[in-house]
């Protein structure tokens, strides 16, 4: 058996701690391991950098920009990208969260609106900055809310003299009635009493109408409001990468809304069995009488790709395996230090023992030993002196955007 396996980036990203990279509390290279080395044992591997451009089904062929291969078995894993519902627009002013790029602006943009404060001597303005919104109450922008006010509460208390950071403002909005949807209503209450305790103030039942420049427009049930923020960072939604239009075009399979490719119980196209599409990009509809697809979290995306592996090896036997069924072995989110909420199924528990649980699955999961061990010490610096390792502005912008911050409207 030969395996190609290509990719537009050289690396793999374990995406579950891109929030800490966002808010300095790891570098890109803690989460990131070179693909050629993740790989490098199995001699009938090689990878080859660059981006599927189209899909010839019938040949079996695959077009790359500048060369074709041939396939007996094709395998899709690309994933998801922002979805702003309709509003695209609003991608300058609020980025998203899904890879290094996305993380390494977030970093900018918040360590920047710090810069920005200390300098500004106009009150309203300087409120402005010290403003973050985050749009949307899942995982990652819980997540991202509590590691947010840890460092604007405890990380940089002392760093700077013109400003109190502990001033600061975090507004997350969660469009349900309750953040952490996927989890219980109990354990959902449990996050959000956690977040508040930290200063994060939550607002849910809260849709966002507008954001533009550094006004975000929301409406709770009759009453509209204008928040004044320089730093809005979204965490809302997620549409399937290009892959999945081509396959739809190529192949005639159906895509659900979000464009995710509607797959059969053995994870293959309909009328094509040697084309397996998992993880975000996979809409699985068998497993559940109401047809909900799976959750879009890691653990769906890593037994996708062990089920395929071990049926293509039956296939070659000419055998088969019985339909895919996904284990749930239950729920993380992290909140900040010594918190968190976990969903086990037969068990629910939140505090220090989940924030245990949470630090260990983490680190059980990242695939190479030299990221398990630079992550666990950059871990336990941060824990005894609450100082982030990697609060650095980069990128080709290093200086505040111009934006003059408006005054906060309120309209009913």
């Amino acid at each position: 058996v030969k395996v190609t396996l290509i990719d537009k980036r050289n690396f793999h990203l374990f995406q579950p701690l891109l929030y800490q990279v966002a808010t300095g509390k790891l570098s890109p290279g803690d989460i990131s391991s070179p693909l050629r080395g993740v790989v490098s044992r199995n001699k009938n591997t090689k990878v080859l950098m660059g981006e599927v451009t189209g899909i010839d089904p019938k040949q079996q062929k695959i077009q790359l920009h500048n060369e074709e291969l041939n396939y007996d078995s094709l395998i899709v894993a690309t994933g998801v990208s922002h979805h702003y519902f309709g509003n695209e627009q609003w991608a300058k002013d609020a980025p998203g969260l899904k890879t290094i790029e996305d993380a390494l602006e977030m970093r900018r943009r918040i360590f920047l609106a710090f810069e920005a404060a200390e300098k500004e001597t106009d009150p309203d303005k300087r409120r402005a900055w010290l403003t973050f919104v985050l749009v949307g109450g899942g995982p990652t922008g819980v997540e991202l809310a509590g590691s947010l006010a840890e460092l604007a509460y405890r990380a940089l208390k002392e760093d700077f003299r013109n400003i109190d950071t502990s001033e600061t403002k975090i507004l997350l909005l969660e469009g349900m009635d309750r953040i952490l949807p996927p989890y219980t209503p109990e354990l959902s209450a449990k996050a959000k009493a956690s977040l508040e305790n930290l200063g994060v103030t939550v607002q849910t039942s809260t849709l966002v109408t507008n954001i533009e420049g550094n006004l975000v427009t929301t409406r709770q049930g009759e009453e509209i409001e204008q928040i004044s923020a320089q730093t809005i960072l979204w965490a809302a939604g997620m549409k399937a990468s290009g892959m999945g239009a081509i396959l739809g075009e190529t192949t005639g399979v159906e895509l659900d809304r979000a464009g995710r490719v509607m797959v059969q119980p053995d994870l293959s196209l309909a009328g094509y069995p040697n084309i397996f599409v998992i993880g975000d990009l996979a809409n699985f509809p068998h497993q559940n009488d109401n047809g909900k697809p799976l959750p879009g979290v890691a653990p769906v995306a890593m037994q996708q790709g062990n089920y395929v592996a071990r049926l293509l090896k039956k296939q070659l036997q000419e055998k088969t395996l019985p339909p895919f069924h996904y284990k749930d072995y239950g729920s993380l989110a992290v909140i900040g230090r010594n918190t968190a909420v976990a969903d086990l199924g037969f068990i629910k528990f939140a505090g220090f023992p989940a924030w245990l649980a949470w630090v260990f699955i983490h680190i059980l999961f990242l695939i190479e030993f030299d990221n398990k061990l630079l992550v666990m010490i950059q871990w336990g610096w941060d824990y005894l002196t609450c100082q982030g390792g990697a609060r650095l502005i980069t990128n080709q912008n290093t200086k505040p955007p111009q934006t003059v911050a408006k005054e906060v409207v309120g309209v009913r």
